[in-house]
């Protein structure tokens, strides 16, 4: 820190807030810590009373915090970003578009681990819409080692860490199997409520069946659906152990490729995923036709953004995976699927 006249401080940052009063008018920070004194702030300085200035002296060690911030959020965020204006050696990443939030936690980690660098975001595998605020990256010090942005510059050459997904509006096919609900005993409750997930995300419903308690059936059906093009095939009813469920077999019978019956996510226990190429069939338990929010919540924005789920990321769920079934839901933003 030195002291400069404050008529030769034009490009050198400020060491400390300096306080304007107008009486009756306005009482605060005129310029902040880390401003970088401009032309124009020259007469507004002097006005203060200000004829001399702390300033930092130049070091090629040091890099500002604002430009500091800057690279770092050039790093860290994917085109599908956006920053809020840096103030005080801190950005906001905000989101450009609708879509799914992914976070390298990994990554995310090793950068919090250095000193001086701050990055805070939302739990990933999150919805997030246009606008959204995503992450607040923060340099601590006014001015930061050049060595400590390398290191965190080199963790993040691989890509961002942030990004978001934008969901693809997939075509959908729906098999409500049930003997009760086939033969017109009981009416179908269920595929209204799935439907209506499906629209919620701009999904076209190219068709919807109901099918009896016949694994060899819906099998066939299953495989019919996706030869005429459905990119999902969601099977309701019959989903648990009970002998006469038999949509669990069905669904084996008609993939290449099982990922699970059952994750560790409540409400959602009896969840099945498995594919037919890239095609995903998913078999849902009851509660997705009663409960708020279920699995099938967590993993659907996933299967629309184009991931292959895995065995490994249904397993993952499991932390944050139980529901509180709050009086007034607030998800996605509460505890439920977050880890």
């Amino acid at each position: 820190m030195k002291t400069v006249k404050t008529t030769e401080a034009v490009g050198l940052i400020l060491c400390h807030d300096m306080t304007q009063i107008i009486k009756d008018e306005f009482k605060g920070p005129r310029f902040k810590k880390g401003h970088i004194v401009r032309e124009e702030d020259i007469p507004v300085l002097q006005s203060m009373g200000k004829e001399t200035l702390y300033v930092w002296e130049d070091d090629p060690h040091l890099i500002h915090e604002n430009e500091g911030v800057e690279v770092l959020y050039h790093y860290c965020s994917g085109k599908n970003s956006v920053p809020s204006e840096i103030k005080e050696g801190k950005v906001e990443c905000l989101a450009a578009c609708d879509g799914l939030l992914k976070i390298d936690t990994k990554r995310l980690n090793a950068i919090n681990a250095l000193d001086d660098i701050i990055i805070a975001t939302r739990h990933g595998n999150t919805v997030v819409k246009k606008g959204d605020k995503l992450a607040g990256i923060r340099v601590v010090p006014l001015a930061i080692q050049r060595e400590r942005l390398e290191a965190a510059k080199a963790l993040l050459e691989n890509g961002p860490i942030i990004e978001i997904i934008p969901l693809h509006k997939k075509k959908i096919a729906i098999i409500n199997t049930g003997n009760e609900i086939y033969h017109g005993i009981i009416k179908d409750t269920f595929g209204p409520v799935v439907i209506q997930k499906f629209n919620d995300y701009g999904c076209e419903i190219i068709k919807q069946v109901i099918l009896p308690d016949d694994t060899a059936i819906i099998a066939a059906k299953i495989g019919e659906l996706l030869e005429k093009g459905s990119e999902i095939v969601v099977c309701t009813g019959g989903m648990s152990v009970d002998p006469d469920d038999t949509t669990p077999a069905a669904i084996r019978a008609a993939s290449d490729e099982v990922i699970a019956y059952g994750a560790p996510v409540l409400p959602g226990a009896m969840f099945m995923l498995a594919y037919q190429n890239s095609q995903a069939i998913m078999g849902l338990p009851g509660c997705v036709m009663y409960a708020g929010r279920t699995i099938f919540d967590l993993v659907l924005p996933r299967v629309l953004a184009g991931e292959k789920l895995s065995k490994g990321d249904l397993v993952m769920l499991g932390e944050g995976g139980f529901c509180l079934n709050c009086e007034v839901c607030s998800f996605p933003n509460c505890g439920f699927g977050s880890h």
